[in-house]
């Protein structure tokens, strides 16, 4: 599975700043073939320091790090879910995304007009939110009568998608996102999931700062706003500068990372998006290395064997016999793959085997 984020905010918040970064930043599109390339999306990969490690390792042709894909949602403005501006025509779009980043302005900036005339980051939350809010709500409406029907009349299915359809109606004409809803059980879980509510979505708010402020960001009276609306959500924040990461996008790799340091910064925004996209979504990563390539693969936390099999090819999933597992932690310690075998760090897990984070695997299968 690959990770796909969509980008909304309010006009003139930094939103396609951030996102022209994400595009100039972004991966070869000849290593992703399951993405289409529209204008309104971005590839980026997944930094992760331990493929150049592997590659050369075992000799490898190829890098493949794990993909993140981006998708502009034009900047929505008040009353979008009924028309206005341009955001509803693209809110589509988000209903198929796995999270939402929403880029919140905390800067002050006189050259850059404010749509609202002034920065006020939970006012600005409060009207996208709405919107979105109001968009799930048209969804719901439209379902909500037939699936009752269907209900009453008996229809297993139709029962359980009503019982957690009336509670996220409540809580759509409550003011409160789909998010907030908790299933009775599995089945209400999993139809939940089917209607792709864009507000059942995890959120991470990107307060975009000042070039000068990202040193001190959690210093910010506008993030601290956006930091203490965060945690009470159980969602996350993420400071960033959008024009520090447009500077970056056009940098080489070395050149990047001493500009990252002189500015005491460890990673870029754009890399702690991903990472906090990837804690939202309780995903990590296991690897493949051979001499093909090096290449990691994303998975939900939790995830038996025989379906991470299946993340590289069904047929190996239906196939699956066992997984030969090292650690990546304990490879590198050993040297090489023989020297880990000998050490007995290398070893073989069958169907019931949940994957971990780091684990390189070679899945053995027949069909």
């Amino acid at each position: 599975m690959g990770l796909s984020v969509g980008i909304v905010g309010l006009p003139n918040v930094g939103k396609s700043t951030l996102f022209n970064a994400i595009t100039k930043a972004g991966a070869e599109a000849a290593n992703y073939p399951f993405c289409t390339i529209e204008p309104n999306v971005g590839i980026v990969d997944v930094p992760d320091a331990r493929l150049p490690v592997l590659a050369k390792m075992f000799k490898s042709g190829r890098i493949v790090p794990a993909a993140v894909k981006f998708i502009d949602i034009a900047g929505i403005v008040k009353g979008a879910s009924k028309g206005e501006g341009l955001g509803n025509k693209f809110l589509h779009h988000i209903r198929e995304v796995d999270a939402i980043a929403h880029v919140v302005r905390c800067f002050d900036d006189p050259n850059v007009t404010h749509v609202h005339g002034s920065v006020d980051p939970l006012r600005d939350i409060e009207v996208i939110n709405l919107e979105l809010i109001l968009a799930d709500m048209e969804t719901v409406e439209k379902r909500y009568e037939r699936i009752a029907k269907a209900a009453r009349s008996g229809v297993k299915e139709a029962q359980v998608e009503y019982s957690i359809l009336t509670k996220v109606k409540e809580a759509l004409e409550d003011g409160k996102p789909a998010r907030t809803v908790q299933p009775g059980n599995e089945d209400e879980a999993k139809a939940l999931r089917d209607m792709q509510l864009i507000t059942a979505k995890p959120v991470m708010y990107v307060a975009n700062l000042a070039e000068d402020q990202v040193n001190t960001a959690m210093d910010v009276p506008a993030v601290k706003i956006v930091a203490d609306l965060a945690a009470q959500e159980h969602n996350e924040v993420v400071p960033i500068s959008a024009k520090i990461e447009a500077e970056l996008a056009e940098m080489e790799e070395e050149e990047k990372q001493v500009f990252l340091s002189d500015l005491g910064l460890s990673e870029s925004g754009l890399d702690r998006v991903i990472h906090s996209g990837y804690r939202l979504l309780n995903l990590n990563s296991f690897l493949t290395a051979g001499e093909m390539e090096s290449r990691a693969w994303t998975i939900r936390r939790g995830t038996k064997a025989p379906a991470a099999a299946g993340t590289i090819h069904s047929d190996i999933e239906r196939g699956f016999i066992r997984a030969e597992i090292v650690s990546y932690k304990d490879l590198i310690a050993a040297g090489s793959m023989s020297a880990a075998k000998e050490a007995g760090k290398v070893r073989l897990e069958g169907k019931e085997y949940i994957m971990q984070e780091g684990d390189i695997v070679h899945f053995r299968f027949n069909v």
